[in-house]
């Protein structure tokens, strides 16, 4: 009977909470949304999965030599996943579109305006009764949401705020799969039926030249004016090059497909491991879900008004749905605004357009980040 107890004793059952058992449930919610809704599969599969064996008592894979603890300190701290996937990611990005029509990059600067939107709200947050209490580094760290830039918010929280990582990458991550739901009211409530309609011109081709030359003027003048900033673009320069050079298809490839597929398993499951109950449950886990809801939608709006103000100023016509492209989800935010253009004109296609501001969102949030690292850390 005694050993029976000290079994019993052992046990996760016995040693469950109330507030564990509760993270368990969220976790398989978000499985859900991965599995059965297609939100974010890739990374929400393994943070959930990590986020639930971190809640599960006595294994501790969450803490001390726990596996993901061991992951979490190798990719999360130093850095290392985020710019990884930001270098694959690179090596899947066509600047074509963004070269072909140059002005769109105002629209990705517009729609980081959502950022220090929320950096504000979550500083005035702070400074009411509600518990809720977020330092200058937490609310840079939040606000980051609004670029819509899963790699990037994890890796300005890691260096800012890794005791909010868990709630801000499951933040990022769901507003990014959320898009084709958050952000069609917004566009439609800020053009009328006419600017919806549209219908651009056709874009230029782009000389292999100018797409090998452009990742590397890029570097060397974000490193130059913003070193803050040359991990995340360098990375992203650096994939991208290896894709446009055309001399290295082995390393784009795996830079593509193998090695972004394995640092993203490592990434899911070391977000995951911040899940624990003790550190998710707390209110001001509310604040930062409310927050970067508030930042996304801001940014979305924000690069639609400057779009309706460039239409207005340029020569050529500016579908003004182009700008909520302007957030950093690729492709997705581009294939949101085709699609509500295509409800207003059967004839307007504007994804290739839409990538332009979609691709400058990706170096907009870079550029934030590293206006962020300099100035907070």
């Amino acid at each position: 009977m005694s050993r029976l107890l000290d079994l019993w004793h052992s046990t996760g059952l016995y040693h469950i909470e109330f507030a564990q058992l509760l993270m368990i449930c969220v976790c398989f919610f978000l499985l859900y949304l991965a599995i059965r809704r297609g939100f974010e599969p890739l990374l929400l599969v393994p943070i959930a999965f990590g986020g639930i064996l971190t809640n599960i008592p006595v294994a501790n894979m969450g803490e001390g030599d726990g596996l993901l603890h061991l992951i979490y300190e190798i990719g999360l701290p130093t850095g290392v996943f985020p710019l990884l996937i930001f270098m694959g990611v690179g090596a899947m990005t066509d600047f074509g579109p963004l070269l072909a029509n140059p002005k769109t990059l105002f629209l990705g600067a517009a729609a980081q305006f959502g950022i220090f939107a929320a950096l504000l709200g979550a500083v005035g947050l702070s400074g009411l009764d509600l518990g809720i209490n977020f330092s200058l580094a937490d609310a840079a760290s939040i606000g980051i949401i609004g670029g819509a830039d899963g790699p990037t918010a994890i890796y300005v929280a890691s260096q800012l705020a890794p005791d909010l990582l868990g709630p801000i990458a499951v933040a990022a991550y769901s507003y990014m799969a959320l898009v084709p739901l958050i952000q069609p009211p917004i566009m439609r409530l800020l053009t009328t039926e006419t600017e919806r309609k549209i219908v651009m011109t056709q874009l230029r081709q782009v000389s292999s030249l100018e797409k090998i030359l452009f990742p590397l003027l890029m570097l060397i003048l974000v490193g130059l004016l913003l070193p803050d900033a040359a991990p995340l673009l360098g990375m992203f320069c650096f994939g991208n090059l290896m894709r446009e050079c055309g001399v290295v298809g082995r390393l784009s490839d795996t830079a593509q497909n193998a090695l972004i597929n394995i640092v993203t398993i490592g990434l899911g499951l070391a977000v995951g491991s911040k899940l624990g109950a003790n550190e998710f449950l707390k209110y001001e886990t509310l604040g930062i879900l409310l927050l970067g809801m508030v930042a996304f939608s801001i940014g979305t709006a924000a690069g639609v008004l400057m779009a309706k103000v460039m239409n207005k100023l340029s020569k050529t016509p500016i579908n003004p749905l182009i700008g909520a492209a302007g957030v950093s989800a690729v492709p997705m935010a581009a294939r949101v605004a085709n699609k509500v253009g295509l409800e207003a004109n059967n004839q307007n296609f504007l994804l290739m357009h839409a990538m332009g501001p979609n691709v400058a969102g990706v170096i907009g949030s870079g550029v934030a980040a590293g206006i962020l690292l300099n100035f907070v850390r």
